[in-house]
């Protein structure tokens, strides 16, 4: 992406690549793979972008990621994926070393942000997890683009 595009213009951009390619599809994995590349090569800042998914009660797995290795396991009780799938509301985290609970899957994360994944019903099937080696990398406006993002994911779980 071009250094001169805004935030908003590089989430709107990414916007309209992912309409045709998510066009008609409804395999959670091929939804949440095409949306992970596209995102992480949208941001230069993005060093680890992924999808946890819920396979049990009270328990993540690794989806679809770009990035470093990541967790193969995250429960509910632990870390900030864990608390954004426990309580169903996004973690934008600034500063993770401010965080007792951080999970460090990579000790270059400076910041994170968490997003939860809903199917029809509301019930949350996945989180969304971005990471950064910049402080503070996150914001309102990813908050929202992503919140957004995800509910392309809904055809796969129809309510």
């Amino acid at each position: 992406m071009p250094p001169s595009e805004s935030k908003s213009e590089r989430y709107r951009n990414l916007n309209q690549r992912l309409d045709p390619l998510l066009a008609g599809e409804t395999d959670e994995i091929a939804l949440m793979a095409t949306i992970v590349s596209e995102l992480h090569h949208a941001f230069a800042d993005f060093h680890w972008t992924g999808f946890y998914r819920v396979v049990a009660p009270g328990l993540l797995k690794i989806g679809p990621y770009q990035g470093g290795h990541g967790c193969l396991t995250i429960p509910f009780e632990r870390g900030v994926c864990g608390k954004c799938a426990r309580e169903g509301r996004t973690q934008l985290v600034p500063d993770v070393h401010a965080l007792p609970y951080h999970i460090a899957c990579s000790g270059s994360t400076r910041s994170e942000i968490v997003v939860p994944v809903r199917d029809g019903r509301g019930t949350v099937r996945a989180v969304l997890d971005i990471d950064s080696d910049q402080p503070a990398a996150f914001d309102a406006k990813d908050q929202h683009a992503l919140e957004t993002i995800v509910t392309r994911l809904q055809p796969a779980w129809p309510g």
